[in-house]
């Protein structure tokens, strides 16, 4: 087994997108190669094969190396639910929630298990590749680490560092990060890689030459800064607005909550041509739209509380007056009801809020969260869909006698999901991925209003994208250095051959 870690002088330099690239590479050679993230921190998250949770960003790295998603391949996940504490959740399993200060004591306890992960991994795998988090020049950080070089160190990984052009400053954020490193983890490092460059590719060659000089390491390569790729996001920073052009576009509006989660959710709406989505922030207008969503949440009563405040409460009262649609995914589901109690203070302080009572639900925070992986169909269309279920929340009333959905999970019999209001323009699931299947996507945009709706093809096109960006890094990476440092025997241009 031989194994590469990628690390990147910021958050979001490029490194969730260069393993996703080599993972699909290595997986077009034959190779059985697996992705790993000792320590994330993110809200976006998926369900794996064994039943557990781990960042979103691997669950899309495993598809690209052709594989399942397990929870080793990201064992220690952090899900903020305030500025300074987060839930952590271990090999998929959240063990509860921790301060920041708290949670850096805890490290040592962790590292036990990012070791017994990737070792399980080693076992199993050709090759590891390993995603870093943040930088490895987080120096107040540096003690205890498990993210970076303290993991690096700890199974001897060697190391390529990569920094993001379009930023500015790549030759300062590249020199810096080096200088920052002990000896011994600079050691690690065997090359760099610049990503996101565009323009005269000559103009960037002295540069290059005396950074290659300065630091006395070799530039693996530059990555083209791809035009309009788009990749599953990892965090909150990948948020983005979609500005359909045509007469006939369906416009939806999300309120942009504090603690958001999943927002992956609405990837597929974000690709489509006929759909104008926009996340709505603190005291931007709410306009006039077919369909508002509110989406799921770390901290399901602090952002209701944040929609009253924004005055969301009496907007969608308007909204449904002129006929619009309302639909609540997972947390936004519970926030629908009539109320979410927090007895044990699993999400935040223990209390009760009353819900938006738009639907007769309540909803009471258990410890246990439910994790299941899903198919089924949309009532009263019949579409097909698929996604996952990630909640503590237990969620009871005689909306659900007038059910959204039908699930399975593939260990039980179907099962109703959701809630339709008698009216037909509410509707509340907790299933994430509920626009991911064409079918569905199509249903959904048709009850919004949308009639001649262009097909959609999410999952192709994510397929796409993916191989759009393997083909980059295959062309501007010097893949025979990489070979090596995996220590893979044959070059990069015997393996095409």
């Amino acid at each position: 087994m031989s194994v590469l870690m990628i690390q990147g002088t910021t958050s979001d330099a490029g490194k969730s997108a260069l393993v996703t690239g080599l993972c699909r590479l290595l997986k077009r050679q034959g190779i059985k190669v697996a992705p790993f993230k000792p320590q994330n921190m993110a809200l976006n998250s998926a369900v794996t094969i064994d039943g557990g949770e781990i960042g979103r960003a691997q669950a899309l790295q495993a598809r690209a190396a052709g594989i399942a998603p397990h929870s080793d391949m990201n064992p220690v996940l952090l899900k903020p639910n305030s500025d300074t504490g987060s839930q952590v959740i271990i090999q998929g399993h959240a063990i509860g929630n921790m301060d920041a200060r708290r949670y850096h004591q805890y490290k040592r306890i962790a590292m036990k298990a990012v070791l017994q992960s990737y070792h399980r991994l080693h076992e199993d795998y050709d090759v590891v590749l390993v995603e870093g988090a943040g930088s490895p020049a987080e120096i107040n950080l540096r003690a205890n680490d498990i993210a970076n070089m303290g993991f690096a160190l700890a199974v001897n990984a060697p190391v390529l560092l990569i920094a993001d052009i379009d930023r500015g400053g790549v030759f300062a954020h590249l020199v810096g990060t080096l200088q920052l490193l002990e000896a011994k983890e600079r050691a690690l490092v065997k090359g760099m890689v610049i990503n996101r460059f565009r323009g005269d590719h000559g103009l960037l060659q002295p540069g290059i030459s005396w950074l290659e000089k300065e630091t006395r390491t070799p530039l693996t390569g530059t990555i083209p800064y791809l035009h309009g790729l788009y990749l599953e996001g990892e965090d909150s920073l990948t948020r983005t607005n979609s500005t359909a052009s045509s007469d006939d576009s369906v416009r939806i509006l999300i309120p942009d909550l504090p603690h958001l989660s999943n927002h992956t959710d609405f990837d597929a709406l974000n690709l489509h041509p006929q759909v104008n989505l926009q996340f709505v922030k603190a005291s931007d207008p709410i306009k006039a739209a077919d369909l508002i969503i509110l989406p799921g949440s770390k901290n399901v009563r602090l952002d209701l509380a944040w929609l009253r405040e924004q005055g969301w409460q009496q907007a969608l009262l308007k909204h449904l007056r002129y006929g619009g649609r309302l639909l609540g995914i997972c947390g936004g589901f519970q926030m629908l009801g009539t109320s979410i109690e927090d007895p044990q203070g699993i999400e935040s302080a223990p209390g009760s809020t009353p819900g938006l009572q738009l639907l007769e639900i309540e909803t009471v925070l258990e410890r246990h969260k439910q994790l299941r992986n899903v198919t089924g169909t949309l009532l009263r269309s019949e579409a097909i869909v698929s996604g996952y279920e990630i909640h503590t929340g237990v969620t009871t009333g005689p909306a659900l006698l007038n059910p959204a959905l039908k699930l399975a999970d593939g260990f039980e019999e179907e099962r109703a999901e959701g809630a339709r209001s008698i009216d037909g323009q509410i509707i509340g699931t907790y299933l994430h991925g509920l626009f991911d299947e064409p079918s569905a996507c199509h249903a959904l945009l048709n009850w919004a209003g949308l009639t001649q709706i262009t097909p959609s093809h999410f999952q192709q096109e994510r397929e796409q994208q993916i191989d759009r960006l393997a083909d980059a890094i295959e062309e501007h990476l010097d893949m025979d250095q990489i070979y090596k440092l995996i220590g893979l025997r044959n070059s990069a241009r015997e393996r095409r051959a």
